[in-house]
């Protein structure tokens, strides 16, 4: 791999303007990507399905989202490099071999591009569209996975057939194929280090990785010693650092999506002081356990305290609205019914197995089905989404237990002197944070006041702050619009 140190200086060959980050450069190959049909359908793919009929201006795409994704993912990395690369001229006294400044260019250009695609296999209007009941069984079907690799070898990255098939599975088979079309290799990037850090994959990153990792590890310990006696591999930790990086508690993917929901959405509840936020991040290990993963500064636990809030009051207030949740039912209520189509049916089930066909699955094309089914009938799901026609709201419950849904139903049906079927409910799964007593996938590191020495603690160890917030469920009662009878 050819190595510049102008590419870690920001010396690109495109420059993107984002509302939110500002300008973002680009790679030549990651242009390559981003020109590629297959990433461009993303263009046509809200961030957040139909939430733009509550926040009107939250219409931005995955394609802008997926960019920032890549953008924060290089900012949270490199702020860590730099505040080692600070330590040990100022402190250790220890100068940067080019070795490691190779391994620190390779690997991030490796977390850019699993950034960058980490979302690329959405379909149209994200999360609702795998959620709908019709699609779910598609998804489940057998031999789904072994239609969708058709002609490409697995065993290199997924040690067992997966059963159930998600969004990040078509996020790994698009990736695959977009590295692949665009000759990411000719760049000196290893295809499998890119898919071997990003969900569900299992792959083992290459020797080029490997190479790479001995010395980014040297870089971070100061030693070229294993200290541990377990089987776990430095390239095996690196890669685990890596991955939090992308899908982590504290990771690129939630802090760009926070502040680019909370802006479009025109609210200011999901903003959080990134810059604060990296400027605390460290590379924490612990060559005993052996643990490699990221940590912050005790100074730093406001900018994290912040960001979990931040998170909590975007669930409550934006993504678990009583009209957003509405609406995302009549959504996959109006894709369900004109799945009842079997062209439609049947050009969707093509689309979920051929990539050719997977790129005009976006949110334009079911628009078009509900459109031409509206037309058709009046009283219809499709004519509710068209047609902005909300569903009554009339209740809202917090972590109900799922086999109290119904008998609620009955008690607000009688109530208002209605048949149970007028009444229906939408749950949200509102996922605050994973900081509990045992978390360790990030720490703290704390600086003992006598010797100055630096150790690593756990989180709640320090802060009781992250004890109030759980995950839990919001779930929303509604009554059916009159016209759906």
């Amino acid at each position: 791999m050819d190595y510049f140190p102008e590419d870690l200086l920001g010396a690109h060959s495109k420059l993107i303007m984002d509302p939110v980050h500002g300008g973002i450069p680009l790679f030549p190959h990651e242009v390559a990507i981003l020109d590629h049909p297959l990433f461009q359908r993303l263009r046509n793919i809200c961030q957040n399905d139909i939430l733009s009929l509550v926040f009107p201006g939250a219409t931005h795409s995955r394609f802008l989202h997926s960019i920032g994704v890549m953008h924060v993912g290089e900012r949270i990395f490199l702020s860590m490099v730099k505040s080692y690369l600070e330590s040990r001229r100022y402190k250790a006294k220890v100068s940067t071999t080019q070795e490691q400044f190779f391994a620190i260019d390779y690997f991030n250009k490796v977390i850019r591009l699993a950034c960058l695609l980490h979302d690329c296999g959405h379909s149209s209007f994200s999360h609702q569209f795998t959620k709908t009941s019709k699609i779910k069984d598609m998804m489940e079907s057998s031999g789904l996975f072994q239609k969708l690799w058709a002609g490409i070898d697995t065993q290199d990255l997924y040690d067992a057939t997966p059963t159930i098939i998600e969004h990040e599975h078509y996020s790994s088979r698009c990736a695959h194929q977009l590295l692949t079309d665009t000759g990411v290799q000719a760049s000196g990037i290893e295809l499998i280090d890119v898919l071997a850090i990003m969900e569900t994959t299992s792959a083992t990153t290459s020797a080029v990785f490997n190479k790479h990792a001995e010395y980014f590890w040297q870089f971070i310990t100061g030693s070229k010693e294993v200290e541990w006696k377990t089987s776990t591999t430095i390239p095996q930790l690196v890669a685990e650092l890596l991955s939090s990086i992308i899908s982590g508690e504290v990771d690129a993917d939630r802090a760009d999506y926070m502040l680019r929901d909370g802006f479009h959405s025109s609210v200011t509840i999901g903003g959080f002081n990134l810059d604060h936020l990296l400027s605390n991040l460290r590379f924490g290990w612990d060559p005993q356990t052996p643990w490699l993963g990221l940590a912050i500064t005790s100074k730093g636990l406001s900018a994290l305290e912040d960001f979990v809030y931040s998170r909590n009051q975007m669930y409550r207030n934006v993504y678990g609205h009583k009209t957003a949740l509405g609406f995302d039912w009549l959504l996959r209520e109006a894709i369900n019914e004109v799945l009842e189509e079997n062209d439609i049916s049947d050009y969707v089930e093509q689309c979920l197995t051929d990539l050719d066909e997977f790129r005009h699955l976006t949110d334009n094309y079911f628009w078009e089905c509900f459109r031409h089914h509206a037309r058709k009938h009046p009283d219809s799901y499709s004519y509710c989404i068209i047609n902005r026609v909300k569903l009554k709201h009339i209740d809202t419950q917090y972590d109900l237990p799922p086999d109290q849904i119904e008998r609620r139903k009955q008690a607000l049906a009688d109530q208002l002197k209605l048949d149970k079927t007028a009444v229906v409910s939408c749950t949200m799964n509102a996922k605050f944070s994973k900081i509990r007593e045992d978390f360790d996938q990030m720490k703290v590191l704390v600086k003992d006041a006598i010797t100055h020495k630096h150790r690593l603690k756990l989180i709640p160890e320090v802060s009781t702050f992250f004890n109030k917030f759980t995950d839990g469920t919001i779930t929303h009662f509604y009554l059916k619009p009159k016209r759906l009878g």
